[in-house]
């Protein structure tokens, strides 16, 4: 579920085959994890511990590769990434246990509140105006984020939806307080070395509760279980989020706006195909709202995606 940047260099008006097809890959495997995680049916603690702990080795790699071109973090950036990871280990925690109350494809969407949120958090801190799409969006996603929670209309999605929705809409916020701390560190060309320090955070946080609740049982797992988790520590956080990393300062933001919203869409047919979800019909339109208003505020204007 977690995006990172890096300093955005100039980019041609039309998007490169091979960047978009990337982003797009991308994209869909960062909408494996819902499902995945549904499957393991461990615990939060436990899944994110095991998915952030088996990704590590291979984000360090990354991140000392990335140091070595644009030098170490200092003080201030540490500071910055720890903050973070602190937002991104809430965010993991709300949404494992969302998954399993509200259903994979449901939470995936309304994780997505992030699209606005973040530039709202620009505007209080960095004074960065929106665009008045943004201001016009907010009201039209709540009232997408009700229908889809599923408080008017019961679907068959999870065991407790309205309980797992206020855990998505929670993740989706310390998603955005993520984001946008890690677009910050883009800016200096070491956000590889914030997101790793990002996925230390959680796998640590997830530690700490397991010794507090009596390691190391806490923290068993059988074989399919930790496959399934393995299996989204790779698709998620070994491959999906690089390649947008890699990729997405190549593109115009419209095309990456738009072919992000490859992943709630690719979890919620994951979520049916797999896991037999069936949001109810006025769920599934509040999905659509979202969507929408997602792409739309996250499009500029006049540019256009192919």
């Amino acid at each position: 579920m977690t995006e990172q940047r890096t300093a955005a260099p100039v980019v041609a008006p039309d998007a490169p085959a091979g960047a978009t097809i990337a982003i797009a890959v991308g994209a869909l495997m960062v909408s494996t994890s819902g499902v995945f995680i549904a499957l393991a049916g461990a615990p939060t603690e436990v899944s994110t511990f095991y998915r952030c702990a088996l990704v590590l080795p291979v984000l360090a790699v990354f991140a000392w590769l990335e140091s070595r071109r644009n030098g170490l973090m200092d003080a201030r950036e540490w500071g910055f990434a720890l903050l973070c990871g602190a937002f991104f280990a809430a965010d993991m925690f709300w949404w494992g246990a969302a998954v399993l109350e509200a259903g994979a494809g449901l939470t995936t969407v309304l994780v997505n509140v992030q699209v606005v949120v973040v530039p709202l958090i620009a505007f209080l801190i960095d004074r960065e105006r929106p665009s008045r799409r943004v201001f016009f969006a907010l009201p039209i996603m709540i009232c997408g984020l009700t229908a889809a929670s599923g408080v008017l209309q019961q679907g068959s999605t999870g065991p407790e939806p309205r309980t797992g929705a206020a855990h998505a809409i929670m993740a989706g916020i310390c998603y955005s307080g993520f984001l946008f701390l890690l677009r910050r560190s883009g800016k200096q060309g070491r956000n590889l070395q914030t997101y790793a320090v990002s996925i230390a955070v959680p796998a640590v946080s997830a530690l700490a509760w397991a010794l507090i609740q009596g390691f190391p049982s806490t923290l068993r797992i059988d074989g399919p279980a930790l496959g399934w988790i393995a299996l989204t520590a790779l698709t998620n956080g070994a491959i999906g989020w690089l390649l947008v990393a890699r990729y997405s300062p190549l593109v115009p933001s419209a095309v990456g706006a738009g072919l992000l919203l490859l992943t709630p869409v690719g979890s919620l047919l994951l979520g049916a195909l797999v896991l037999g979800e069936r949001p109810a019909p006025l769920q599934i339109i509040g999905c659509a709202v979202i969507l929408a208003v997602a792409y739309g505020a996250s499009v500029r204007k006049g540019s256009s995606v192919r």
